[in-house]
């Protein structure tokens, strides 16, 4: 047992400076430039509405009660000279899986990508099609530019949600917090990424994607994160910010793959892995709905009133 709290309190304490979560806790700085909410466009007056700021993907309210969804993400440059094909896959899944963490469902996707010259984007090209094909997504435009000094990639998707949302600022005091992982994988390469989505079947890939829109629209949560970069704490805390709520884990009830330790763990990044919380008693249905489709989904842990996030091991709670 002492080696394995050793283990669980380095594991921890390496944590909390971890580059990834601490990006993560400091994406709240954005909101000093642009606010924490914004109005909808002055042209389309009967659709006025708030729009929060901080969730997966922009909810923009439409007239009939359902929502356009609206996100994008921007690929670092070190990972698109090591990996391109990668890089360009995974611009277009990391998107679509902000969709499907909203309750929603994607509709196309658009690019902005530079290179020095054209040769240059042909694996990135070729890895952002096997991801559209793979989802079912189509890219239907964006920019290019083939004489810039720089190789970037950004990658932008609109999606649509009934008006049975999931977002990141209603986490309750009392919910049962739930992680749905795909374990039906490995880690991609050397990278801090868990890989069920390359090495899975376009028709499995496109149902996947649709459980969390189901879980929303059967009303079993309303709330819902992707587990991104940062891992499952760094995702965490930024749910608990936009919630302004704390938690307890329990970390035991995390499963993790027998090769790997808990700091890898707790800090990858799952090609299919999503954070909800949800009152107790719908916590069986939204495990039922995920064990039916291969999808591993544990119970491990609660939204507290307090805004600290515990890690609790055995009798040990730990404050992160």
């Amino acid at each position: 047992m002492t080696v394995a709290i050793n283990d669980i309190v380095a594991s921890i304490e390496s944590l909390r400076n971890h580059v990834d979560i601490i990006d993560k806790r400091t994406i709240e700085q954005t909101y000093k430039n642009i606010g924490n909410a914004t109005k909808s466009s002055v042209y389309f007056p009967d659709d006025a509405a708030t729009i929060l700021l901080g969730d997966d993907a922009a909810a923009i309210p439409q007239k009939d009660g359902s929502h356009l969804l609206l996100a994008a993400e921007g690929i670092v440059s070190h990972f698109l000279k090591s990996d391109p094909w990668f890089a360009g896959y995974s611009a277009v899944m990391v998107n679509i899986s902000d969709i499907c963490a909203m309750g929603g469902l994607p509709i196309a996707v658009t690019d902005t990508i530079y290179s020095f010259k054209a040769e240059d984007n042909e694996a990135i090209w070729d890895g952002m099609i096997a991801a559209s094909q793979a989802y079912g997504v189509p890219i239907v435009g964006g920019h290019s530019c083939y004489h810039s000094a720089i190789n970037a990639l950004s990658v932008s998707i609109l999606g649509k949600a009934t008006s049975n949302i999931l977002t990141s600022f209603d986490a309750q005091p009392g919910d049962a917090i739930l992680l749905a992982i795909d374990l039906n994988g490995n880690y991609y390469k050397e990278y801090p990424f868990w890989n069920a989505s390359t090495t899975n079947s376009s028709q499995n890939l496109q149902k996947l994607a649709q459980l969390p829109y189901k879980i929303a629209n059967n009303k079993w949560s309303k709330v819902a994160k992707d587990v991104s970069m940062g891992g499952i704490i760094g995702t965490l805390l930024m749910l608990l910010n936009t919630s302004k709520v704390g938690a307890e884990i329990n970390i035991e009830a995390i499963t993790k793959p027998e090769s790997t330790t808990w700091k890898k763990w707790l800090s990858s990044f799952p090609s299919y892995g999503y954070l909800f919380s949800c009152p107790t008693k719908n916590i069986q249905n939204i495990k039922s709905l995920f064990a039916e489709n291969g999808i591993n989904c544990d119970h491990i842990g609660s939204i507290s009133k307090q805004p600290d996030l515990f890690l609790n091991y055995k009798e040990h709670k730990l404050k992160f």
